[in-house]
This record gives C-alpha cells, structure tokens and sequence, in this order.
C-alpha cells in the first residue's frame, strides 16, 4: 500500500527510466539498456498491480467474501467444506448469484436502527466532552485535531444496550433479533457503504477538507484508496465515524448480541463467555488508548477510501464478530481451567499491546526524559522533511517492547485473536477466518511500514534497524 500511496503523493509519474534508458544509449552501453528497459517494464507491472489490477480485485472480491461469511455460518453448519462442495455444484458466477439471493431486503426495522444509531453516534462525537487532542502533522504541514471521549462514548453506548437489553426482555423484545437479521444488516451496510465511497470520491475531487489529498490520475485508484487524508463533513471527521464510533463500536454491540442469543438458545456456555469477554475488553482499552489510534497509520497513512472506509462499515461488522457468530450455534464446553487459561493469556496479550504503545507515547511525550522497564531508553533522535520543505524532529525507541523487533505489537496482537478464537475448537475452519485475515493484513501492513519508515527518516532508520534487527518475531524474522 506505501507505494501505492507514492504513486499518488508523486501524481502518478514513472521513475526517470527513459532519461536512465537515453544515457545509456548515449554510451553504447547495451546492456545498461537491458537492464534499463527490464526495469522499466517491471516497474509499470508493479504500478498496474498496485494501482488497478490490486484494487480492482479487491472491490469485487471482498463484498462477495462477506456474504460468504454469513451465508457459511447459515446455510453450511459453518462449513467452509460445504461452501465449496455448493461451488462445485454450480458455476462460481450461479453459486454467487444463490448465495446472494437468499440474502434479505433490508427490512425497516434493519433501516431505521442504522439509521438512529448512527445520528446517535454523531451527536455523541459533539456531546460528550472530552479534551482537545492533535494528530501527528501531515504531509502537508496540516495538524488534525480531535475531542477524545471515545472511552465515554464505549461506555455509554454499552451501558445503554444492556440496560435496554433487561428493560425490554420481559416484553419478548430481544436484541436477537439483529442476529436473525445479520443478512440484511450486511447488505443494507454494503449498498450504504459504496455509495458513501463514491461521496467520499466527489467530496474529494470537488471540495477537499485540507490540502492533505489528490488524485493519482486513476479513477479505480482513487475511489479504492480515497482522495483525502482527513476528510471532514460538516465538523465531523471521516474516519473516526467510520472506524471508531461506526465499526469498532457495531463490532462491540454484535458480540453482545450474539452472547445474548447464545444465551436464549443454550443458557451459559463458556466458550462464548471466554471469546466474548476477551474482545469486549479488548475494545475497551481501544477506546480508552483511543487517542493513540489517531496517531497510527489507519488515521495517519490510510486515505479515506473503499480500503479503510468500507472496511471498517462493512467488514469489520461481518468478518470480526465471525467467531462469536459461529458460537452461537456451536457452543462448545470448556471447563474451567481451559476457559481461565485462554482468560489469562488474552488478558496478557491485550496488556502487553497496551504498554507497548504506551511504551512509546510515554517517551515521546516526555523526549526520552523517561525510564523503559527501569532503564533510561535507548532513543535515535531522527529528523524528516515535510512535503512543503520544513524539517521536523522525532523519537525512535528501541528499548522496551520495541527493543526486541520493530512491529513486536502486532504478536500480542495475533495471540489474542488466537485465545478469542481457540474457543470454537478445531470442528471447522471458518471461525479462524479472523485471525488468518489478521495475521495477513499485519504481515503486510508491517511491510508497508517498513517502506513509510525508510522513505521517511532515511539513515535514522537503517540505524533503528541496526538496533533492532528483527521486523516482528525476535530472533525470527
């Protein structure tokens, strides 16, 4: 994704192959001209698999593999073996037609939740108070600000639905109903989130929040990877809606749902307590640590597109709550002694990705006047350009967490995916869908990281990695 975001930061110009190509004529130098031209032509692969064929892919492929998700849980006992043996029945074109046809209309009562819940979270971004915080600076020289209530917000919102949720059993009204429901949840969300996509195109195109955005030239790009850094509509911020107050919090609200209707169906099962607890407090230090996302390459990289938008309003409401979508009709008796164990290594894992992070505010925020595991920290005090020529100083920590390999995080990360998964056993592979996504997404979002970094402190970075040699596993890789 990092060079796909060159491509646009350098309004989709090539490399200065073809003056390389003309010095080396110029020389004789035939096989310069080989070389040259070789590198030429990969190049303009590398950009159309980067720039259309990639994002192409992806916007036909994903929505489909969301209704796949659901319709696996539904129709395939969560098989992702009777999926196929469908496939194999039929062409893929009239399996897909079939799935998607059993895919409910989005009823009003599916409408007009969205519809209330969302008007409420955007009244609460404005409500709730919170203190004034700022994102990093941006390409561009742009400081974004922000109100940080997202923890109030998260618990509000979790005391409302439960509180509703007991006001309202005796009268047979149950939150269940939304997982009866979760297809036309999924398709009123994936038709709503298109559409957005292409405003969000317009807005960009037509009247852009910040100098923080651009076309790359592409339409299919574009639209795909978005036009603006951080874009505002009417003094609301794009993408805290969209993957704070919209995804994260409908993730939340569907494993509550999912608990409750296990609960309807079976009474207490530990496997659906144990998965459901451990993201419910998973979230909640997201909520509380919400600040810190904002400085993260979702918010500080990632362009508000189909990629991060549609991702966050669609996917993460399907693929993410898939586990204890699964449970619900896959309970599944632990014992006490395997549920306390996948307690306590989740719990673990969500503690030491929380002080990782906090690892490194604290000693941004104090310039390294700090102590890392009793330790003064071993910092490199790096400088890089801005797109408008100013010069900016920051801190790279290789002490601590960050000490034993650059993206440690994302380990804990994967481990409490895994604890929150192990739950639903090893009967099928679909409630590990999640976690493969994850270790995947990490993988490649490391990479691009990687290429953010070197592109951005240069030298300072090659002696970060000399510090720190290993990219996630220590003594791995």
């Amino acid at each position: 994704m990092t060079k796909q975001r060159n491509g646009v930061a350098n309004g989709g110009k090539s490399d200065d192959t073809l003056s390389m190509v003309h010095e080396a004529s110029k020389r004789g130098d035939d096989r310069s001209i080989y070389k040259t031209n070789l590198v030429a032509v990969i190049n303009i692969l590398k950009r159309m698999v980067n720039n259309i064929l990639g994002p192409l892919a992806i916007l036909l492929i994903f929505p489909n593999f969301m209704i796949l998700i659901w319709y696996t849980i539904f129709h395939c006992n969560g098989s992702y073996l009777k999926l196929l043996y469908l496939v194999a029945d039929k062409s893929n074109w009239s399996s897909l037609i079939h799935v998607w046809s059993l895919a409910g209309y989005p009823s009003p009562v599916i409408v007009w939740s969205l519809i209330l819940y969302c008007a409420y979270a955007l009244a609460m971004m404005k409500l709730l108070p919170g203190k004034k915080v700022f994102g990093p600076i941006t390409p561009k020289g742009n400081i974004p600000e922000y109100k940080d209530n997202g923890f109030l917000f998260f618990f509000l919102t979790m005391g409302i639905f439960w509180t509703l949720t007991l006001i309202l059993r005796p009268f047979g009204i149950s939150p269940s109903i939304y997982y009866d429901k979760l297809d036309e949840i999924f398709v009123a969300l994936n038709r709503f989130s298109i559409i957005f996509c292409v405003f969000l195109y317009l807005k960009g195109k037509l009247a852009p929040s910040s100098t923080d955005s651009g076309s790359s030239g592409n339409i299919i790009f574009d639209y795909y990877w978005g036009m603006e850094l951080y874009p505002r509509i009417f003094g609301f911020d794009v993408k805290v809606f969209t993957n704070c107050r919209f995804g994260l919090m409908i993730w939340a609200l569907m494993v509550c749902i999912h608990a409750v209707k296990s609960y309807e169906l079976h009474g207490f099962v530990d496997s659906m307590f144990v998965s459901a607890l451990l993201q419910i407090v998973y979230l909640a230090k997201f909520y509380w640590w919400e600040a810190g996302y904002l400085c993260t390459m979702d918010i500080m990289v990632d362009r508000a597109g189909f990629y991060i938008c549609w991702g966050c309003l669609v996917a993460v409401p399907v693929l993410y709550t898939s586990v204890t979508c699964y449970l619900v009709t896959h309970p599944v008796h632990l014992g006490l002694a395997v549920s306390a164990s996948l307690i306590f290594i989740g719990l673990l894992s969500i503690y030491i990705n929380y002080e990782a992070d906090a690892q490194k505010q604290k000693v941004r925020k104090t310039n390294g006047d700090c102590l890392i595991w009793g330790k003064t920290p071993d910092i490199i005090r790096a400088k890089y350009q801005l797109e408008n020529g100013g010069i900016k100083d920051s801190i790279l920590l290789a002490s601590g967490w960050w000490g034993m390999s650059r993206h440690f995080h994302y380990i804990p990360e994967i481990m409490l995916a895994l604890m929150w998964t192990l739950p639903a056993l090893f009967e099928n592979l679909m409630p590990y869908s999640y976690v493969i996504y994850l270790t995947l997404v990490l993988m490649h979002r490391s990479s691009r990281s990687e290429d953010k970094c070197r592109s951005k402190y240069g030298h300072f970075w090659s002696q970060y990695c000399n510090k720190v040699p290993y990219r996630i596993i220590p003594y791995f890789i």
